[in-house]
């Protein structure tokens, strides 16, 4: 595992030559009200994604060097998975619960480098994905960084590593041998997690080996930001850079996270997707960066 990771200005990126790919899927289990299918063909043009997410070390030398304050920052609170709450300040810190999934609680404090909330902080987490974000960050981040977000079909396609029509980056089964590829969800959600794969939070952006383009963590971990507007419209017509709806009231997100598990979110594979409102944040949301190429 590596012992740091490259500042923003050296961040590895994969560069992707033009190509067209199958995008989406027609998986039985699929969750096709998410607008996952039908399967579609999607001609790229050339772009360069970065390798990693933009973990806490890249989102502190933007802030120390802009003076940026997140949306959560402003807001003064954001949201934090029940487990992850000092159960010792809970009644202090927790402003709400959200009705429909009451593991998520509303922490006051909870920033980007306050992930649980007062207290705790990244020393020791340089290298795991920048959280609590939202859209609206991650843009200034980019634009800072000289980059943007990418599209949807943009993350898919790197996402999927060069393999066709596979459930995740690296083929059909979730654990093959037995043996874990992404940091997710483990035992009874929400409840109980038995971090089989070493992690019950975020992990390190490189602790599980990279895709076939060279990527690391695009499942589980932290689901990552796409530019497009949310939209579940889509048809089985061929496809050139599709760039979305141009409105909407919510952005799509890709890739899962730490907390996505089959019998809840099974949403850690290429195809799955997800949306947020765009001035969202939580301590499973990041995000990576895309440039164009001559």
């Amino acid at each position: 595992m590596k012992a740091d990771h490259p500042a923003p200005a050296s961040r590895a990126a994969i560069v992707l030559p033009a190509a067209t790919f199958l995008m989406g899927t027609d998986y039985a289990r699929a969750n096709h009200s998410d607008g996952e299918g039908p399967v579609r063909p999607v001609t790229l043009a050339p772009f360069a994604i970065d390798a990693y997410p933009v973990t806490n070390a890249d989102f502190e030398a933007f802030v120390r060097a802009t003076g940026y304050v997140t949306e959560a920052e402003r807001y003064g609170t954001s949201f934090v998975f029940h487990a992850q709450v000092d159960e010792a300040r809970y009644d202090d810190v927790v402003e709400d619960t959200l009705t429909a999934a009451p593991w998520w609680c509303l922490v006051r404090g909870a920033s980007w480098h306050a992930p649980e909330g007062p207290g705790s902080g990244i020393a020791g987490r340089m290298t795991h994905p920048v959280v609590h974000v939202s859209w609206h960050d991650a843009m200034a981040y980019a634009a800072w960084s000289g980059s943007t977000l990418p599209t949807e079909a943009q993350w898919e396609y790197a996402a999927r590593g060069g393999l066709e029509q596979k459930l995740y980056p690296w083929g059909d089964e979730l654990t093959p041998g037995g043996r874990h590829l992404c940091n997710v969800w483990q035992g009874d959600f929400p409840c109980v997690n038995t971090a089989e794969d070493g992690f019950a939070a975020t992990c390190p952006v490189d602790a599980f080996p990279p895709n076939g383009h060279g990527l690391y963590s695009v499942t589980g971990n932290t689901w990552e930001w796409c530019a497009d507007f949310w939209s579940t419209a889509f048809t089985a017509e061929a496809s050139h850079d599709p760039q979305g709806p141009t409105a909407g009231t919510a952005r799509v997100m890709k890739g899962g996270s730490f907390l996505c598990h089959a019998s809840y979110c099974n949403r850690y594979r290429p195809a799955a997707r997800t949306m947020n409102t765009p001035d969202s944040a939580a301590s499973n949301i990041g995000f990576r960066c895309v440039r164009p190429v001559a």
